[in-house]
């Protein structure tokens, strides 16, 4: 009997981080979840657009994510919007809660994903908040990048 091969692929993305935030720091942490939402991730539901991470007694929890009720589950089905602790090491935990109460960082979610061993995985970041002049910026910077290539594909 082979065994299944998980490939590393991405469920929900938060799109928008990159273009709100400065990263300092990403983290790989697990995420604790109950079967019927494994399953519906495996289904490729679930958003994290709005979500965002915070600390509660010596925890790190994920506020404001959707995952979306299992259609073939029974009557133990998930609250969608619960919160859902993320499993770092003590010695991360400590320093991602140090960076929030003092530096006026916030840990914000990047993607969702399944290990190569099929482990539910959550990427989160620690980040600071662009103003609008650096979102300027960063548009500025992304269109320049376009128009560039462009040109460089029209003189090929």
């Amino acid at each position: 009997m082979k065994k299944k091969k998980f490939s590393s692929n991405c469920v929900a993305q938060n799109r928008k981080a990159r273009f709100n935030f400065f990263f300092e720091d990403t983290y790989e942490a697990g995420i604790e979840l109950f079967g019927s939402e494994v399953k519906s991730l495996r289904d490729g539901k679930g958003n994290i657009s709005d979500s965002y991470a915070l600390d509660s007694s010596g925890e790190i929890f994920l506020y404001n994510s959707y995952i979306p009720i299992y259609k073939q589950s029974s009557y133990n089905n998930h609250d969608p919007r619960r919160l859902r602790k993320l499993l770092l090491k003590k010695k991360e935990i400590n320093k991602i809660i140090g960076k929030i109460n003092r530096e006026g960082f916030t840990v914000v979610p990047i993607k969702i994903f399944f290990n190569s061993k099929g482990i539910a995985k959550i990427n989160v970041a620690i980040a600071k908040g662009k103003k609008q002049h650096d979102k300027r910026l960063t548009k500025k910077e992304r269109d320049w990048n376009r128009e560039k290539s462009r040109v460089f594909r029209k003189s090929s």
